[in-house]
């Protein structure tokens, strides 16, 4: 029985909205552009937090990096020409974490230099990094082909490197650059390996040592650090922004520090930080923990989140304002119909659920329509725009939740004043 008349009021909430299609159609556009609205935001907010959280992921959850910054200039120094200025991390820091910090499991020094490469008659800039050979463990550096730099070039000094992807597409074009010898300032070096490109996540202090033709580095070339150290010293000529030149003395660009497990990182951070305060007096290092990074990159894409399906609901309320209108307008447009219906036999739950059901259909037809046309316009925005979004189930979901809940709550007032009508005046009304 109950199945019956459900049957029944639906079958004559969609007969009563075919006969008037186009003010059915429009009036359902608001719900097409909310739920479509409230789709597309989420995906393109979703993606975008899902390359941040990538970025810093690739940094390594177990890593907390030390960095040389360049300290802030002495105010009772000012006026003052300095002949060398020395910061920065040393060797020194290096021993002493893996000395005095119990949870270190691999420690790496970077020397950071941005440099100038030449082959055959090509010439790019790139950043060169001395490093160690247990540099892939705690990166996501991979060699494609040949192999990385091993303890003994490191022992040698080898005139070795290994280059990434980036330059290889940019100086050796249609070469094989495995056993070719790439120039960098006055040397050159056997290239030993072809490795993946490292993105850049972070802001890395470099030693600009002056000749990179002020230009963006294309690439990343790896080489051994006692070689860097040998073949480019510690000590840089720096062109300051009045003109004047400085010397800089740097050992050091980072260190990547690796703790056993997770749950030790804030407290290797804070071993970190006691070492570093302790033989630093100067504000020249910066630590960054991506484990932290994470955790703030998923508290923004929270609020995001929040504030983007709040801003897309707007719409759909104002989709649910425009039902309601409508339907207040259907209402007194059968008015006398309302009054048959009652005078026939037919109770006040009936005519709710006859004006409820039109509008559920409604908003319901218009929720799929723009669940539709949300999952299309962030395959558009990959498309054209090159930027990742990400439709999740949840989305969908929420989308459609919301554009059913609007098609009762703007729904109820209608059918309720309709049902609550007398039958006698509404038999009179023309």
């Amino acid at each position: 029985m109950f199945l019956f008349r459900f049957k029944r009021t639906l079958k004559l909430g969609v007969k009563s909205l075919w006969m008037h299609r186009l003010r059915s159609t429009l009036t359902m556009l608001g719900i097409i552009f909310g739920v479509s609205s409230v789709v597309a935001m989420l995906a393109i907010g979703e993606g975008a937090s899902r390359d941040a959280q990538e970025k810093i992921s690739q940094l390594g959850s177990r890593n907390i990096i030390v960095k040389t910054i360049s300290p802030p200039e002495d105010k009772s120094s000012v006026g003052q020409q300095q002949t060398l200025k020395e910061y920065g991390l040393t060797y020194d820091d290096a021993e002493r974490f893996r000395g005095a910090i119990p949870n270190v499991r691999v420690l790496v020094p970077n020397r950071r230099i941005s440099k100038q490469a030449l082959y055959r008659n090509s010439r790019i800039s790139i950043e060169v990094i001395g490093t160690v050979p247990w540099y892939p463990e705690i990166s996501p550096l991979r060699v494609k082909y040949g192999r990385f730099i091993t303890s003994i070039d490191t022992h040698y000094k080898q005139a070795v490197c290994v280059v990434d992807e980036f330059v290889r597409k940019e100086l050796f074009a249609f070469d094989d650059p495995l056993g070719q010898n790439v120039k960098i300032g006055g040397d050159y070096y056997r290239v030993i390996g072809i490795s993946t490109a490292e993105k850049s996540t972070t802001s890395a202090s470099q030693d600009n040592s002056g000749d990179n033709g002020g230009g963006a580095n294309v690439g990343k070339i790896y080489i051994p650090l006692t070689t860097a150290q040998t073949r480019f010293g510690d000590t840089t000529l720096q062109v300051g922004a009045g003109g004047s030149p400085t010397l800089e003395r740097v050992e050091l660009q980072e260190i990547i520090i690796q703790s056993q497990s997770i749950d030790q990182v804030l407290s290797t951070r804070r071993s970190v930080q006691t070492v570093l305060s302790r033989f630093h007096k100067k504000n020249d290092y910066e630590i960054i923990v991506p484990l932290e990074l994470m955790k703030r990159a998923k508290d923004v894409q929270r609020i995001f989140t929040i504030v983007l399906g709040s801003i897309a609901a707007i719409s759909l309320l104002v989709g649910g304002i425009g039902i309601m209108n409508i339907m207040m307008a259907t209402v007194s447009e059968r008015t006398r119909e309302i009054g048959i219906r009652r005078a026939l036999g037919a109770r006040k739950r009936d005519i709710i659920m006859q004006f409820l059901s039109e509008t559920l259909i409604l908003t319901l037809c218009g929720g799929v329509l723009g669940m539709g046309v949300g999952s299309l316009v962030p395959a558009l925005v990959t498309y054209f725009g090159q930027m990742r979004t990400v439709i999740t189930p949840g989305s969908l979901i929420m989308a459609f939740g919301i554009s059913a809940a609007v098609g009762i709550a703007f729904g109820i007032y209608p059918a309720y004043r309709a049902a609550n009508m007398d039958p006698i005046e509404s038999l009179r009304h023309e």
